[in-house]
């Protein structure tokens, strides 16, 4: 068994413990919160034994095995390292962090405790995403990869109307590349390796983060498109498209119904297996290696979260988006 604590009492925890329930060795122990009451209502919730408000003391709990982190995002780093500085893994949602210089930190502490710390990007280790890579090849040469999540966010209504949530403000290390970007750049890196250069575009809102946006990164014989917003919903998917074909990913986030149309008209659907809640995948791989003993799998290493890390600092940069925790 893998006893979890988690930090966070929101509706992407509520995800994750239930995906999780449905791995046979995957426990939910302890659940943080400032608040105390709140600790206890989730405990209560979902069948956790144990509640904290004081994250060390959940951290040197010896019946804590690993920490599921699913705060802001500006919190990530601290909470993290004092976390695995108590010997325990770490699964963090994305990002791992609000800049590279933090995951970088994080990394050197996973290494020097020897413990596990995995990013929460579920896309590239579900079954879907695995036939994409098993099927590439079918379309020839890639020329064009395109990364598109675009989703109204359920919490723009009230900040239209003059409340400004976590989604979108700053300091929190927020916006929609942060939040909805990484799930197009991520994929992009896995597939295809680190680009030459981007160039980034934003629209800002008044809070000072981005609303939306788009990067053009270039390679060396092919050119990745990422769009992301959280003003708007696009029911466009995203796709690669090769000179014998494109596959088409209606879900980035989530990739299922895959389908490969090719040159000569004829199409075919990715057959594979897929019969977990999307968290379940990234959950159980975080536990395979954490009972193997292994720092990350090939799919879903650090490597990979550094360099979507670059990218996105990158992008940040060239529109302007400075945060606190950040060292230019």
């Amino acid at each position: 068994m893998v006893r979890f604590g988690i930090i966070g009492t929101n509706t992407i925890t509520e995800k994750f413990i239930q995906a999780g329930k449905q791995h046979g060795q995957f426990e939910l122990q302890a659940v943080y919160s400032r608040s105390k009451e709140r600790a206890e209502s989730f405990a209560s919730q979902h069948g956790a034994r144990e509640t904290f408000t004081d994250i060390e003391a959940m951290a040197a709990n010896p019946n804590v095995d690993a920490v599921y982190i699913a705060s802001p995002n500006a919190f990530h780093m601290e909470q993290a390292v004092t976390i695995m500085r108590k010997g325990k893994h770490v699964l963090c949602e994305k990002p791992m962090a609000s800049n590279r210089r933090e995951i970088a930190m994080m990394m050197e502490v996973a290494e020097t405790e020897e413990v596990t710390l995995m990013e929460a990007v579920k896309s590239t280790v579900m079954p879907g995403f695995l036939s994409v890579q098993n099927h590439l090849h079918k379309i020839g040469k890639v020329r064009r990869y395109v990364g598109n999540f675009c989703k109204y966010s359920s919490r723009y209504d009230a900040y239209k109307q003059g409340e400004v949530l976590n989604a979108f403000k700053p300091e929190l290390s927020n916006g929609s590349l942060m939040d909805l970007g990484i799930y197009g750049i991520y994929p992009m890196i896995v597939l295809f390796g680190a680009p030459n250069n981007i160039k980034a575009n934003a629209v800002f809102l008044d809070s000072g983060v981005d609303g939306q946006g788009s990067i053009v990164a270039d390679y060396d014989d092919m050119e990745g498109v990422i769009m992301h917003s959280k003003l708007i919903d696009s029911h466009a998917p995203s796709e690669i498209q090769g000179e014998k074909g494109t596959i088409l990913i209606p879900n980035i986030s989530e990739p299922r119904d895959i389908t490969i149309l090719y040159r000569d008209g004829t199409e075919e659907k990715l057959d594979y297996m897929d019969e977990y809640l999307p968290m379940y995948y990234e959950t159980a791989e975080f536990m395979r290696i954490v009972e193997k003993k292994e720092t990350q799998t090939n799919n879903h290493s650090l490597e990979h979260t550094l360099l979507t890390a670059e990218v996105m600092e990158a992008a940040r940069r060239q529109i302007g988006l400075m945060y606190p925790s950040d060292q230019w």
